[in-house]
């Protein structure tokens, strides 16, 4: 088998699409969505591996003038937040694999790499495990440094907080693009991901996670106590479901850092209660989401919340 490798041309898309078929799972097929040519803004470098096979050019051609027939690609991509590793794919056509082409594109990605403008190196992958991506990784040396789910809480999971005290815990709708929601979003984001720093700025929490073009639809906030005396945002909530019906809404969930943790736990679980009285909701979790996993993975075991789609892994070499 004879292959070139080059960079990627408008077209690729279009005809390995038609050699890979219908993508394994939702991770590859936003995966696929990133393939387009090299770039320098943002930092992206892109290469496909064509069969040379029965073309007469020996796999000699040039990105000008080869004319094999492609069968795998990969990219490696600098991000504007957590940019001290690099984002990478790799996908090869089922007949191609255990070839060494996976491999041969993985040694160019790591040489791609070496000139990125951040200067980070270190790779890093989104899997699910038991996949051929899953596989391919772990053969490859990549170990996991995250575990993220989307779990499914039902209705009544949690017993509704009881609030007596006028000047106690306190329920509040909170606008989107307020500064007080979004510095709580930037604190609790970042630290939350200090196993992959961001540094997310107020600016880019409303451009990624707070303004209308992410689907945010409304948040509310738990405060400690009443806004009046000085309450501050305990827990919060961050709607990306504009209609509310009996599908479960897909929320943000977050807290304060600087609570100690058994009271981020107690900020959560009354805020999650009052979301999920009536209706179910979808909340994501990563294991780093330490007073998330504390509330939620109890309901796990009891059957009053399930993962909803198969557990996505962060792999870094």
């Amino acid at each position: 088998m004879a292959l070139n490798y080059r960079e990627w041309r408008d077209g690729d898309d279009l005809e390995l699409i038609q050699l890979w078929g219908g993508p394994e799972n939702a991770q590859v097929e936003q995966a696929r969505a990133l393939f387009r040519p090299s770039s320098n803004t943002p930092w992206l470098r892109c290469i496909v591996a064509e069969d040379m096979t029965g073309t007469g050019s020996a796999g000699t051609g040039t990105a000008e003038t080869s004319t094999g027939v492609p069968v795998a690609a990969a990219y490696v991509f600098e991000p504007k937040l957590h940019n001290q590793r690099l984002w990478a794919y790799i996908e090869v056509a089922a007949d191609h694999r255990r070839t060494g082409v996976g491999s041969t594109l993985l040694a160019m990605l790591r040489h791609e790499a070496g000139g990125s403008p951040s200067g980070a190196t270190q790779l890093r992958a989104k899997v699910i495990p038991g996949s051929t991506g899953g596989d391919f990784a772990a053969a490859s040396g990549f170990g996991q440094i995250q575990r993220s789910r989307i779990v499914k809480m039902e209705p009544g999971a949690l017993s509704l907080p009881v609030f007596d005290d006028a000047g106690g815990p306190q329920l509040d709708e909170a606008a989107t693009g307020s500064v007080e929601l979004t510095t709580a979003v930037a604190a609790w984001y970042n630290a939350v991901h200090a196993w992959d720093p961001a540094d997310m700025t107020l600016g880019q929490a409303q451009q990624y996670l707070l303004a209308d073009t992410t689907g945010a639809g409304g948040a509310v906030v738990l405060r400690d106590k009443p806004q009046a005396d000085g309450g501050r945002i305990a827990a919060f909530a961050i709607s990306y479901t504009q209609t509310r019906t009996d599908d479960p809404a897909d929320v943000l969930v977050g807290y304060d850092p600087t609570l100690a943790p058994a009271e981020q736990e107690a900020a959560a679980a009354s805020l999650l209660a009052m979301l999920v009285h009536q209706f179910p909701v979808l909340v994501e979790v990563d294991d780093s989401m330490t007073a998330l996993v504390n509330v939620i993975d109890p309901l796990l075991a009891v059957g009053s919340a399930s993962v909803s789609a198969p557990e996505t892994l962060v792999v870094s070499d």
